[in-house]
């Protein structure tokens, strides 16, 4: 089923029982992001957060491209209004882009990046910053800011160096290279690799596998690990009980102990011993 979230095809959100697809949709620009497609992921987003029958996301790209970062003509327009403005205009359009990014790290249901072409740029933070990234044997990344004489701005300088480590991560950030596949499973900068054939159908697939939890156990756990690293173990066990508190009432955990204990009274019945 296709959802409609905008008035523009830049972004394609589809659904398919409880994992949603949303493809970036501007395959004649190898998918790169702007203005428009930015507002349209923004509202694509919040519609997945916000609908209860989606439990995981998925997000790839049309044509042969995953996204080719932030779009040339988006860069030149930025270039072309006064020099007095641009300071001004550059961070307001930089608000914008890290809430779009904000939305897909924090969204409170498992994403998968289904890498299936060339990853640059801000491209390469979008499928960074998903939970877990698979990537065809055609996918490529990398961390093009520097050959514009720019600094990753879509969360890679976050993102890469928990992924890869710091002095890794500096490496790629730095030289700006093209990292193959293997390479990245190898560094742990995505976690599988599959055939271009089988990439979507793996990729909904592991999102099914992994929607099938508690929705409240799962946002509150995402979370939470979303934070671990800039928190101390006290902070995390304070959240994980408040946390817990929260699962405590959910329907999903009162649902189970009941259909756990029904079981444990019917097989005690089986075996004659009721009490």
């Amino acid at each position: 089923m296709t959802l409609s979230t905008s008035a523009s095809d830049a972004i394609l959100l589809q659904a398919d029982g409880p994992v949603a697809t949303l493809t970036l949709n501007r395959p004649a620009a190898r998918n790169a992001i702007d203005d428009e497609m930015r507002a349209d992921l923004m509202a694509a987003l919040d519609h997945v957060a916000r609908t209860d029958s989606i439990r995981a996301l998925v997000v790839t790209g049309a044509g042969k491209g995953f996204c080719a970062g932030g779009d040339v003509k988006s860069m030149q327009a930025r270039l072309a209004v006064p020099p007095g403005e641009v300071a001004l205009n550059g961070w307001r359009r930089q608000q914008r882009t890290h809430h779009a990014v904000s939305l897909l790290h924090a969204l409170p249901k498992p994403t998968i990046a289904a890498v299936n072409g060339a990853a640059t740029g801000l491209g390469c933070d979008v499928a960074l910053c998903c939970d877990f990234i698979i990537a065809s044997d055609a996918a490529r990344f990398a961390m093009t800011y520097i050959l514009r004489g720019l600094i990753p701005d879509g969360g890679g300088m976050y993102f890469l160096p928990r992924r890869v480590g710091l002095s890794r991560a500096k490496e790629l950030i730095f030289s700006g290279r093209t990292v193959e596949p293997e390479e990245a499973l190898r560094l742990g900068m995505i976690d599988r690799v599959t055939g271009a054939d089988t990439l979507l159908a793996d990729a909904r697939a592991w999102a099914k596998q992994l929607s099938k939890g508690s929705p409240a156990a799962l946002a509150l756990s995402k979370n939470i690990m979303d934070q671990t690293f800039e928190l101390t173990v006290e902070q995390v066990f304070s959240l994980g009980s408040q946390a817990q508190a929260i699962c405590y009432s959910s329907r999903e955990h009162q649902e189970s102990v009941a259909a756990f204990l029904d079981g444990v009274a019917q097989r005690r019945a089986a075996k004659g011993n009721p009490a």
